[in-house]
């Protein structure tokens, strides 16, 4: 079975779900609102420049989820995924999806995006299969830290393998859509990369390599 493989941000959905779920967590009163926007601001720029340190901005995303209590937190989740994210995912990436999905083929969401602020996403995309960090959930609640290796960049490729083994599937005839340039070690792995609406950095590689860009805007 050939796997269709998605990023999620700025892929099938017009923004940044994390970007988004900082500053939607900023004006509910979630966090100090002036710091934690600067912060998610700043972590933001560093991704684009593909200059994220990984864990720190998940010890910076994940910090809300220890601030409020479970309930606390899931309803402001489905309000948010509602307001902000609902209108943010693309047609096409439906169609794409669909078109997937009637070939047959095995779909599967990575991000580097908490898993937090994804499932639901992903559950709304009709995707079951979804790579992302996660954050580690005790009968207390969150604890901040993470389980496992962080889902980007590198680590991306790190937890597809091992969920590819897990699964018993196979990269042979793999195709991989992603708009990121942090996103190349993923995209050199498959065998069918594809770059959506692409950044600079990526639109450059994938003009040099001869990869297909599509847009889904």
């Amino acid at each position: 079975m050939n796997l269709a493989i998605f990023d999620l941000d700025e892929t099938l959905i017009a923004i940044d779900s994390d970007h988004a779920w900082g500053d939607y967590a900023a004006d509910q009163g979630l966090v100090d609102s002036n710091k934690h926007r600067a912060e998610n601001r700043r972590f933001y720029a560093d991704y684009k420049r593909g200059e994220l340190d990984i864990d720190a901005y998940l010890a910076f995303s994940s910090h809300v989820l220890t601030q409020h209590p479970l309930e606390t937190l899931y309803e402001h989740r489905a309000k948010f995924i509602d307001t902000v994210i609902r209108p943010a995912i693309l047609p096409r990436g439906r169609a794409l999806i669909k078109q997937h999905r009637a070939d047959g083929h095995q779909l599967v969401i990575v991000t580097a995006t908490l898993e937090f602020v994804t499932r639901p996403i992903a559950d709304m995309l009709g995707i079951e299969d979804l790579i992302a960090p996660i954050p580690e959930l005790l009968e207390s609640g969150y604890t901040g830290k993470m389980i496992g290796v962080p889902s980007y960049g590198p680590g991306k490729v790190t937890r597809l393998k091992a969920w590819i083994k897990e699964k018993g599937f196979s990269l042979e005839g793999s195709t991989f859509y992603s708009d990121s340039h942090n996103d190349i070690p993923l995209l050199n792995l498959v065998d069918f990369p594809i770059a959506v609406d692409p950044d600079p950095t990526l639109a450059a590689v994938a003009a040099e390599k001869g990869w297909t860009c599509i847009s889904l805007r």
